[in-house]
């Protein structure tokens, strides 16, 4: 088996476009890289790759594996595609923030969901509770590989030799990269590069209000696909030089000043980017040239973050008063 050719030579590559409308009045660039527009529609379709090739290189993963992993739905609509392109079975664990569409999409791609309805009764975490079912699983069902993303040297090592790469080779030395965190792979891996290179670099992790990664105080988040309600094992305490923590209001708000002013339709992590570079604005000196993580589409959240009834019942503020305002 080969992971080459066909829609494997779609992944990476993504446009890197200045938010110059979004940020026009600020005295520092702001850059985007639109990871949604990989064939997956995320950044995960990079780490999916990496990690899948390696493990077919290193016998690992062969026409007769059965491949599990446990994610909040994008990593899991990659690892989906790249299966099916494969010709071998996949099995995603998921809970109840996975939404709908991503739900749908694994399907699609003939990826197989397994859900966890209830959470860990010790932690009170449903990560914890996917990762014990993961485990059940691997051990059950014979040929089961679990891509393990939370402790998965090449998830980083993706983002390290694809996405950080890219913005090198396209901006050089950056001041600033913003990136939002869950599994930490996005994040340690461009750390990797930057550190590698001793740029000067300062790394600014968002994250979810109610996430742990970090060690902020546990607490309920709407979206899945940023924070986490336990440490993942890629974590490294330096590898951001700031943390910057988003409510779940400015995720929706984000993502609706993308489509007000650039008409970028990303999902919430994106916004919640947006909404880090904002609140740090003051701090950022004139000239500074600014990277951003746009991870995912937005299609994937038009039942919650474009969805003005549901913003109002689940996060509790008129969306259609915001800046951002009504779509």
């Amino acid at each position: 088996m080969k992971l080459e050719g066909g829609i494997v030579e779609a992944i990476g590559k993504t446009p890197l476009i200045r938010l110059q409308q979004l940020f026009k009045d600020a005295p520092f660039q702001v850059y985007g890289k639109l990871e949604w527009m990989n064939p997956g529609g995320s950044a995960k379709d990079r780490p999916a790759l990496y990690m899948l090739r390696e493990a077919v290189r290193r016998g690992e993963v062969t026409s007769n594996t059965v491949v599990i992993e446990s994610s909040s739905g994008n990593l899991a609509i990659s690892l989906a595609q790249l299966c099916r392109y494969l010709g071998i079975r996949f099995i995603c664990v998921v809970d109840p923030r996975t939404t709908e569409q991503h739900k749908q999409i694994i399907r699609s791609f003939h990826g197989e969901i397994d859900l966890v309805d209830q959470p860990d009764p010790v932690t009170g975490e449903f990560l914890t509770a996917r990762i014990r079912r993961v485990g059940e699983l691997v051990r059950t069902i014979p040929n089961a590989y679990w891509t393990n993303q939370y402790g998965n040297p090449d998830n980083y090592l993706a983002h390290a030799r694809t996405t950080m790469t890219e913005i090198g080779e396209q901006l050089g030395p950056i001041d600033y990269l913003f990136c939002g965190v869950s599994s930490c792979g996005t994040i340690r891996g461009c750390m990797e590069y930057i550190r590698e290179r001793q740029w000067s670099t300062k790394i600014v992790a968002v994250d979810a209000a109610g996430s742990v990664i970090f060690g902020g105080e546990k607490g309920p988040r709407k979206f899945p696909g940023l924070g986490a309600g336990m440490v993942p094992g890629l974590f490294m305490p330096d590898m951001a030089d700031e943390v910057v923590y988003v409510s779940d209001r400015d995720c929706v708000e984000g993502c609706r000043d993308l489509v007000r002013y650039e008409s970028i339709l990303a999902g919430a992590s994106s916004g919640g980017v947006i909404a880090a570079i904002r609140g740090m604005s003051p701090m950022l000196p004139e000239g500074a040239v600014c990277a951003a993580i746009l991870a995912d589409r937005g299609e994937r959240y038009l039942s919650t973050v474009y969805n003005d009834e549901w913003v109002r019942q689940e996060i509790g503020f008129d969306p259609r008063s915001s800046l951002g305002g009504e779509l």
